[in-house]
């Protein structure tokens, strides 16, 4: 049970939008800091997701002289600019949080992250990013991923296809996956969605709230990824009911177990093959999908990551 002896004021940004509706889920009021015309990083409240009322707004030039209780960072650019440029010296010395959401970019197993300070706790989404990462000196935190799904939503697959969940995935190329799906389509019926997914032949961006629905009339989720963070849209599908077939890299090795809840392998003939025999196996499917929503209910419950996030806020500010 979420118990606080009182409600946290948490400066923090729009970086990832799904990520920051979940994390707004526990009980204290997040402020997100605006610029004029919404840019990437200073979008506050937009879009389609139901921000609740402990969720606000704040211009940038506003910051400097509102109260809060923790500085919740959450990309580099502010900590490296906006934790100096835009914060009073009070709020400098506040307690601090920096969300790390990806596991290293330079270097998978030597890069040292940017935050170094004893001062700051670094929380990692997965446990695998935390391994990778250098963190040095800065003490860490793992925070695993909490997600809500729409009420009623549950996976049917009677499509004959998979589906691949990827943002500009011509853009990113090789880390993303992108000659896998380009390999994969070819011998597995496969709709790509997500931004500027028309550009590979996708459908296009499919909403926030309408994602689940849409997915779930289709057979398999595929993931092509080598190289990121678990997705939350992985997770969304294995709270429906749906199986999961992808690369059995970064932290999806530890979440799918092959005939439990889907199939993971780094064979790529092998992904061809486990995704052929779900299209001719519907019931195959269910039972795996099954899998997939018990594992997502056991780890990725949002009670759990709110209580994780409650508790950790309360941790640094006393």
């Amino acid at each position: 049970m979420l118990h606080s002896r009182r409600r946290l004021r948490v400066l923090t940004w729009h970086v990832h939008g799904n990520y920051l509706y979940y994390l707004a889920q526990t009980p204290h009021d997040f402020y997100l800091v605006t610029k004029p015309g919404n840019p990437p990083g200073y979008a506050g409240k937009t879009g389609v997701l139901p921000w609740g009322d402990n969720v606000h707004e704040i211009p940038v030039d506003e910051v400097a002289d509102q109260a809060f209780d923790v500085i919740l960072y959450q990309h580099r650019s502010h900590w490296d600019h906006d934790r100096e440029h835009i914060l009073s010296p009070a709020q400098q010395r506040l307690p601090r949080v920096y969300i790390e959401h990806d596991p290293p970019q330079d270097n998978p197993f030597e890069q040292r992250h940017w935050v170094d300070d004893s001062d700051t706790l670094l929380v990692h989404v997965t446990h695998f990013n935390r391994l990778m990462w250098d963190s040095g000196a800065t003490p860490t935190r793992v925070i695993e991923h909490g997600v809500v799904v729409p009420e009623g939503v549950r996976y049917s697959g009677e499509l004959e296809r998979g589906i691949v969940v990827v943002n500009h995935l011509a853009q990113r190329g090789r880390r993303l996956g992108a000659d896998v799906f380009d390999e994969t389509r070819m011998r597995v019926p496969l709709d790509l969605v997500g931004m500027d997914a028309q550009r590979l032949g996708g459908l296009g961006e499919i909403g926030n709230l309408d994602l689940a629905a849409f997915s779930a009339r289709y057979r398999f989720f595929f993931n092509p990824i080598r190289w990121t963070s678990l997705g939350l849209a992985i997770i969304e599908a294995m709270t429906i009911g749906m199986p999961v077939v992808g690369l059995a890299t970064t932290e999806l090795a530890t979440v799918i177990r092959n005939g439990e809840n889907g199939f993971i392998h780094t064979d790529v003939d092998a992904l061809v093959e486990a995704m052929s025999a779900l299209l001719g196996d519907p019931g195959e499917a269910r039972r795996l999908g099954e899998g997939a929503r018990r594992t997502a209910l056991e780890r990725f419950h949002i009670d759990r990551f709110t209580q994780d996030w409650h508790d950790t806020l309360l941790h640094v500010t006393t």
